[in-house]
């Protein structure tokens, strides 16, 4: 099967997930280079634009936009309370790797990193094949693999600076609330993109591939960062998404699966 998974997969995507693994060496051991930050911002918007094209023939022009502007706005929301009320993921702030922040509190950055994750999560969480499937299952799968993401991307971000916990936690610095908050936004985040988007069949396979260059990129930082469960997490989340995103392709047999309104 796994021979079958990697024919599946665009050479590009082979290509390139390699490539952003052995880039997180430099940007763990070179993070003060000259021009660090001008990279960082292409590689962040090079990442995002598979889920972003993919989302946009998915859904066409203008529910995709709508869809994109509404996840953009409620990240925003989301972490500007979390970083000023401390919730719901406990106290925490960006530092100053990731460049200029709306009013101060919140990195402009934020929605191009954080919406193709949302994309890629509800994408990799749809049952193909299995006729219709129930809104609430498709929310609660997101959710679940939206936090197992950020089990891998919270650590290496501490470690590169990009957000600080002042009062560190259990898990390699972070705490546990900071997952919990995680189940609660990335349902809410899911159930803002099912509404806006109103999509009916299965997503494309393209809408995974963001997911699976950022998880190729975060599991270097880790490898390279000493953090052995986020890289094993990473890993194991690579290989995950890179089956969902097979299934995608030839797992409904050319019948793409609806969207019930069970909820």
């Amino acid at each position: 099967m796994f021979r079958q998974i990697l024919r599946a997969t665009p050479r590009l995507l082979l290509l390139f997930s390699p490539l952003l693994f052995g880039a997180a060496y430099f940007a763990t051991r070179f993070p003060d280079v000259p021009g660090a930050s001008a990279g960082s911002y292409v590689s962040t918007f090079l990442i995002a634009l598979p889920a972003l094209v993919a989302l946009l023939h998915y859904l066409g022009p203008q529910r995709a936009i709508l869809s994109l502007l509404s996840l953009a706005a409620f990240g925003y929301a989301i972490e500007t309370i979390g970083t000023t009320t401390g919730l719901p993921y406990g106290p925490f702030y960006y530092g100053e790797a990731l460049g200029g922040k709306a009013f101060g509190v919140v990195p402009y950055l934020l929605p191009v990193s954080y919406v193709p994750l949302v994309i890629g999560a509800l994408a990799a969480s749809w049952n193909v094949g299995s006729g219709q499937d129930s809104r609430s299952g498709l929310v609660l799968r997101a959710a679940v693999l939206l936090t197992l993401i950020d089990g891998v991307l919270d650590p290496g971000a501490v470690a590169l600076g990009f957000w600080v916990w002042p009062e560190g936690g259990a898990y390699y610095g972070v705490p546990v609330s900071n997952y919990g908050g995680w189940l609660l936004s990335g349902a809410l985040a899911a159930v803002v993109l099912l509404a806006v988007g109103r999509p009916r069949g299965a997503p494309p396979p393209g809408a995974v591939d963001s997911v699976i260059l950022a998880l190729s990129f975060w599991t270097g930082v880790a490898v390279f960062s000493s953090l052995l469960f986020p890289a094993l997490l990473g890993a194991a989340l690579f290989v995950l998404f890179l089956y969902r995103r097979w299934r995608l392709r030839v797992g409904s047999g050319g019948k793409a699966t609806t969207l019930g309104r069970r909820v």
